[in-house]
């Protein structure tokens, strides 16, 4: 026993000496995989990852890096070179796998597969596919080799696509839809990209999914997506803007998968450590984290050289700072009015002489700080190269949009709606009864209203007047939905188009700085002016911006307020009524008998 012992304590004293070593051979062989989602074109981030990827490859022979989607739009870098300045850095990074977000459609299909030539790295995407075909439109997935460990990643891109990220490219001349993705079967197929990926070899399998997370838990999510699937290790998601380190979710049969993201703009970037079958997720502040890669940097100093000139040229001046964030990083103008939202609504209906305008919370992208205000600023909120677009439609069609854009109110929403020339109330007691298809798509309104009291600014009075169901009105807004019915609202097939001549949103926002405002814009927008008013069934004052309008709220119907009341009065005058009826036949009945 003594020799034993004996036998035992001299293996410690020799494994002892040895730490160092023992602690390279250990991770030195572990596989590390770096990973970004939804960076916006918030490029001085590339350079931070480039340069940990290349710390880290000085002691580990595998180190990988991946995109989970929306790099190219979100930015001006992005907007001004249609995505070519962002595929150029991420080359130079260099990427295992990049899969796409939705707003890589955004500078559309023909685009997309340009920028896919110009990538190193070939874009996956499972889901999209062209109708009728069998195969997906990209590669479903990509297999990388890390020594002698094969991993495969397997790209999801969100079904909300469709209707989010310009429409048109999506359906022929005749309006028809020829690609899909895949909403109704995404399960299937992404199980049956599990299935190929583990029969071609993969040792490990890693979603990239730009799909979201929600924390409430009431709408579908990739939580979803992993729980009706089976063979998911990790799962890098995107597309919510999440900021998650690592979360358990178990898969169809019960085995655990792992869950991160890394939230937006390059705020972390992700680390994933395989080490001998087991996963371990990190997060790394990009702000802390110092080092920088001077061949990226080059390069950003080079397409910021040559974007300078337009980039910095100085439009005006503001007053004000406008904001699009509240403190906690929330996304106020998903689901609240707020000064940029007037601002710009403003601009689109003064300058194109509409009798309204509408901006969506999802196309509001940056804050504008007060101070000297730059083109590239301006950039920044509309970076999407927004036709202008003005239409005729019918008050029925301004309703039935209304309801439909605070449908899912108070959750966030890209198409909640930042007016001008219009005030309404929303009554949110109600649920929302607006009907869809089976791609997101306006069908119909199939129950009560949540949306009552629509006024219109009459511009010769400068009052606000009720709206007219079968008047007609002039709508001021983007070619995303009035002529790709973005967001679903195809309620607005039946407009008619006035003017679609290619005035640019940017360059819109600049004529209203510089020649409506002077170039200076002042403190009538530090604070907002309210043209929506949400209510639980009890009628307030709706905010019409006007001190000399008199005119109050009317009182909804019960059957908007939700109150039965009336019903229940209804019933018993009839009745009463009924039984006057019958009293009064009997009596007679008897004086001719």
């Amino acid at each position: 026993m003594k020799k034993i012992i004996l036998v035992v304590l001299s293996l410690i004293l020799v494994l002892g000496t040895f730490p160092t070593v023992a602690f390279a051979e250990a991770t030195s062989d572990d596989i590390i995989i770096l990973y970004e989602n939804d960076v916006h074109c918030a490029v001085e981030g590339y350079s931070k990852l480039a340069a940990m990827k290349n710390e880290l490859l000085e002691t580990h022979t595998n180190v990988g890096v991946v995109s989970v989607g929306d790099f190219v739009q979100g930015g001006t870098l992005g907007a001004v070179s249609k995505g070519e300045y962002i595929v150029n850095l991420m080359n130079k990074v260099g990427y295992d796998a990049i899969a796409l977000g939705n707003h890589e459609f955004d500078y559309q299909l023909p685009r997309l597969n340009e920028l896919n030539a110009m990538s190193n790295t070939k874009f996956i995407s499972c889901n999209f596919q062209k109708i009728g075909e069998d195969k997906s439109y990209f590669e479903p997935y990509t297999i990388v080799s890390y020594g002698s460990v094969d991993v495969a990643y397997i790209a999801i891109t969100t079904p909300e696509t469709i209707n989010s990220s310009s429409p048109a490219q999506f359906k022929n001349d005749k309006g028809e839809l020829i690609y899909t993705f895949n909403e109704s079967k995404l399960y299937d197929i992404v199980q049956t990209n599990i299935n190929a990926a583990e029969t071609a070899g993969a040792d490990y399998l890693i979603a990239l999914s730009h799909i979201g997370y929600d924390e409430s838990g009431n709408l579908a999510d990739i939580t979803d997506v992993i729980e009706n699937t089976d063979g998911f290790d990790v799962v890098l998601d995107a597309h919510s803007h999440s900021v998650i380190e690592e979360k358990v979710i178990k898969d169809k049969s019960g085995d655990d998968v792992l869950l991160t993201s890394t939230g937006t703009k390059f705020e972390y970037i992700g680390k994933l450590t395989i080490k001998n079958g087991a996963f371990d997720t990190e997060l790394v502040e990009v702000e802390s984290y110092t080092k920088t890669d001077p061949v990226v940097d080059a390069y950003i100093t080079e397409i910021n050289e040559n974007y300078a000139q337009l980039g910095n040229r100085k439009i005006g001046e503001s007053k004000v700072a406008f904001i699009t964030h509240d403190k906690d990083g929330n996304r106020l103008v998903r689901n609240a009015e707020t000064n940029f939202g007037d601002f710009c609504s403003d601009a689109l209906r003064v300058m194109t002489d509409a009798d309204m305008s509408f901006v969506n919370g999802g196309g509001l992208r940056a804050p504008m700080e007060s101070g000297d205000i730059t083109f590239n600023d301006i950039f920044s909120v509309f970076p999407f190269n927004n036709q202008i677009v003005t239409a005729e439609i019918s008050g029925q069609i301004l309703i039935d949009f209304l309801e439909m854009a605070v449908m899912n109110y108070p959750e966030e929403d890209g198409s909640f709606p930042h007016m001008s020339g219009v005030t309404f109330s929303v009554n949110k007691s109600i649920p929302t009864s607006v009907k869809v298809d089976a791609n997101g798509f306006f069908e119909k309104v199939d129950g009560a209203y949540r949306v009552y009291n629509v006024k219109v600014l009459d511009k010769t009075s400068g009052e606000y007047k009720a709206l007219d169901p079968n008047g007609k009105y002039v709508l001021a807004g983007f070619n995303y939905f009035l002529l790709d019915f973005g967001g679903g609202m195809t309620m607005f097939k039946d407009a008619k188009i006035l003017d679609a001549e290619g005035t640019l949103d940017v360059e819109l926002l600049e004529n209203y700085i510089v020649e409506h405002l002077d170039g200076v814009i002042g403190e009538e927008y530090a604070e907002v002016k309210p043209n929506i008013s949400f209510t639980d069934g009890v009628i307030t004052e709706t905010p019409d911006n006007n001190e000399n309008n008199e005119q109050e709220d009317k009182e909804p119907s019960s059957l908007q307020t939700g109150d039965n009341s009336y019903i229940v009065v209804g019933i018993l005058l009839a009745v009463l009524s009924l039984s006057a009826l019958v009293a009064l036949a009997i009596y007679r009945r008897k004086e001719i008998q």
